[in-house]
């Protein structure tokens, strides 16, 4: 736990603190956010302000996890049971800074460019098929070098919900197409969520915050701990470095609420594709390593239904030539609607917080029934 809790505040202190120097510097390097000129017009008093702020929240959880294992050394190692970093570890802050290196590059292009045209959908979907395939086969593929002690890898080879389901094998090739999709569903589904002030970070936080608590209940019960799993312990989480995951879920969500102080209406900062991209990449990423990808939609509920809304709106004008929504994702309906973007962004965040309340629900009636 004092790893955990050194983690989180190594990570709130350095995206406070570090944020307010990264607005000034990407306001000197004219790094302003471009505003689509068919968007709502309100957004237009927005123009110029700070972009890929997502920069900051990132290298905050990475130099926080290094902290965090400063203080795993300073414990015995009979009480962790994971003292050095790991390949969990790799996995998911690969896959939080790498996704975010494809928003870095869509950021730098729109901002080079001087308008909202970065990548291109082709370009941003082909940037997270390679990341996802790469640390895939690292996340599942049973190499010595990445197994751990209790030769688990880092993700299953079967699709999960709670815990593994028996009866789901995907094989390696099926696990790693699906390991694919959940990162670039994850990745994209916070990315369309982002664009009103502080919207995507708290929902983020949330989740993040939920996937932490999951990875700590599930350390607390883990198969691997012979303190724990003895012929009286009833039920244990077949998974692979929990701590790891609970440390790096709570420095990611920590960072966020750090960045969250500058990035709230009146925002001084966006986050951008960088920390958006970034942000699904590791909640794909904590998703599988969990072994809860099903529980996923539940938990990014508010993702699911924004991703939704676009999805929606696409194939109603393709096929009918008329439009569901008065502009997609759906926060931006609400905005032409006449909501205000401080009341769209807190009823969004209460839809966030029901996801992550009922899906926390189902995790642990599933460990009650287990016990009783």
């Amino acid at each position: 736990m004092r790893a955990v809790f050194v983690a989180i505040v190594v990570a709130f202190a350095v995206s406070l603190f570090g944020t307010p120097l990264a607005i000034r510097a990407f306001t000197r390097l004219k790094a302003g956010q471009p505003i689509r000129a068919d968007g709502p017009q309100m957004h237009q008093g927005k123009k110029g302000t700070p972009t890929m702020g997502g920069v900051v929240f990132i290298v905050s959880t990475v130099i926080a996890y290094v902290a965090g294992h400063v203080a795993l050394v300073t414990l015995p190692k009979a009480q962790i049971g994971q003292v050095r970093p790991t390949i969990t570890g790799l996995v998911l802050l690969g896959l939080f800074v790498f996704c975010g290196a494809v928003g870095f590059i869509d950021d730098f292009l729109k901002v080079r460019k001087r308008n909202s045209e970065g990548l291109t959908e082709r370009g941003k979907l082909l940037g997270q098929l390679i990341v996802g395939a790469v640390f895939g086969v690292i996340a599942i593929w049973p190499i010595d070098a990445f197994k751990s002690t209790n030769q688990q890898t880092v993700a299953s080879t079967k699709l999960s919900f709670i815990r593994d389901i028996d009866w789901m094998e995907l094989g390696r090739i099926g696990a790693i197409v699906v390991f694919v999709l959940v990162i670039i569903a994850a990745s994209n589904g916070v990315n369309l969520t982002d664009g009103l002030d502080g919207l995507a970070t708290g929902a983020s936080f949330m989740v993040l915050s939920a996937y932490s608590f999951i990875g700590f209940w599930q350390y607390r019960h883990w198969c691997a701990d012979p303190a724990y799993n003895t012929s009286k312990a009833t039920y244990c989480y077949v998974v692979r470095d929990p701590l790891e995951i609970a440390m790096i879920g709570a420095a990611a969500a920590a960072a966020c609420v750090g960045f969250l102080w500058w990035n709230a209406y009146p925002a001084r900062i966006f986050m951008g594709d960088t920390g958006a991209l970034g942000l699904g990449g590791l909640i794909g990423g904590l998703a599988v390593s969990t072994r809860t990808t099903l529980l996923l939609p539940i938990l990014g509920a508010l993702f699911v239904i924004v991703t939704m809304s676009v999805i929606i709106q696409r194939i109603s004008y393709k096929t009918t030539g008329k439009r569901v929504f008065r502009m997609s994702p759906l926060q931006h309906h609400f905005e032409l609607v006449g909501w205000s973007e401080v009341n769209i962004v807190i009823r969004f965040w209460i839809i966030a917080g029901v996801g992550v309340a009922v899906a926390l629900g189902i995790f642990y009636a599933d460990f009650l029934s287990a016990v009783s």
